[in-house]
């Protein structure tokens, strides 16, 4: 649980300082006021870095360090960001830290607007979103990714100059290969876990019969990924010289939604998106829930005003044992869907 936090030189908070209760807490404040700032500030110091933009972005205009305090379950944590040289400590219970290993990270769901386009969007964002999941759910999966980006980066470094040494582009293509097989292991067993009950939980939302999948989409074979690849890697050798980057792998791959087994992105209505979008935020939160064995923070930025009654109160009913942090322009429009106690934090536009 997240008892309090402290800001310093945050984003529009030249001192902060809040307290929270153990179950909702809905933070409301008219547009400009701070409240998606709050939020980014409680996902730092909870994963180690913002989700808008560079880590330089969330220190005060015109000062040159910002620091987070929070008050954690029975610890305490800190995060120090300075402008010049660019730096960011961590301090866990007065232990500083150059970055937060995977037993000091603490499990967060964000459910931003953003999050409404992820059907209709590039499929650069819909990696990246399973991408952030595995990377709280898996605790091998951010060295495979790192690597992978990496070894992928190198490939594309030999590609562009003018003599390659043939052995050291096949010593890259078997790195990539590899881990490329490794990383869409990892996706593919993920996406099959959330298909378990994501039909029910979109039936849940809707009231209807409808089936909902999400699937893995590559034009290589998910059965022998690393050996398909290697052989598309070879044969496109010269066009990949001539474009200067590597045009096969699981950094080109998608994910695919099907509605009643038609492609969601072109054919869902926007209420069925939301309902989508919803559905898949509930099987994350079960799923991080599951595999940490911790409930995680819940930030739901602006969201509820996507949602109709209906929707609020199945949103309201999986936060249960969730502490939940929640932005809004109207608080007696979220009131209105919890029958638990609630917490009232107010924001206020600066200066």
């Amino acid at each position: 649980m997240l008892r309090a936090l402290e800001l310093q030189n945050i984003r529009s908070y030249k001192n902060g300082l809040f307290e929270f209760a153990e179950g909702v807490n809905i933070i409301v404040g008219p547009n400009a006021s701070g409240k998606t700032n709050l939020l980014e500030a409680i996902y730092m110091v909870c994963r180690g870095s913002g989700f808008r933009g560079s880590d330089a972005n969330i220190i005060m205009n015109d000062q040159s360090w910002g620091r987070i305090d929070a008050s954690i379950g029975d610890g305490s944590r800190a995060v120090k960001i300075v402008s010049e040289p660019a730096s960011k400590t961590f301090i866990i219970d007065d232990v500083e830290r150059k970055r937060l290993s995977d037993n000091t990270l603490r499990s967060v769901v964000l459910f931003e607007p953003g999050h409404m386009l992820l059907l209709a969007g590039e499929p650069e964002r819909r990696r990246t979103y399973v991408d952030d999941i595995l990377i709280q759910v898996e605790p091998g999966f951010r060295s495979v990714l790192r690597s992978y980006k990496r070894a992928l980066a190198q490939r594309n470094r030999l590609l562009k100059q003018e003599v390659l040494n043939p052995e050291h582009m096949f010593v890259w293509d078997l790195r990539v290969g590899e881990l490329a097989g490794e990383l869409v292991d990892y996706r593919v067993k993920y996406i099959d876990r959330i298909n378990k009950n994501l039909s029910a939980d979109y039936r849940s939302i809707s009231g209807g019969q409808e089936e909902l999948d999400i699937f893995y989409d590559s034009k290589l074979p998910l059965d022998g990924y690393t050996e398909a690849l290697l052989k598309k890697l070879k044969d496109s050798f010269e066009l990949d010289r001539l474009r200067g980057y590597t045009g096969a792998g699981p950094h080109r791959d998608d994910i695919g939604v099907t509605l009643n087994g038609h492609e969601a992105r072109s054919s869902a209505s926007r209420g069925e998106t939301r309902s989508i979008i919803l559905a898949l935020k509930i099987a994350e939160l079960k799923i991080v829930k599951e595999k940490s064995h911790k409930s995680p923070l819940l930030l739901l930025d602006d969201v509820f005003s996507e949602l109709d009654g209906k929707r609020r109160r199945l949103l309201a009913e999986a936060l249960k044992d969730t502490q939940a942090f929640i932005t809004t322009t109207d608080a007696d429009a979220i009131i209105k869907s919890f029958m638990s106690d609630y917490n009232v934090i107010t924001t206020r536009v600066s200066g």
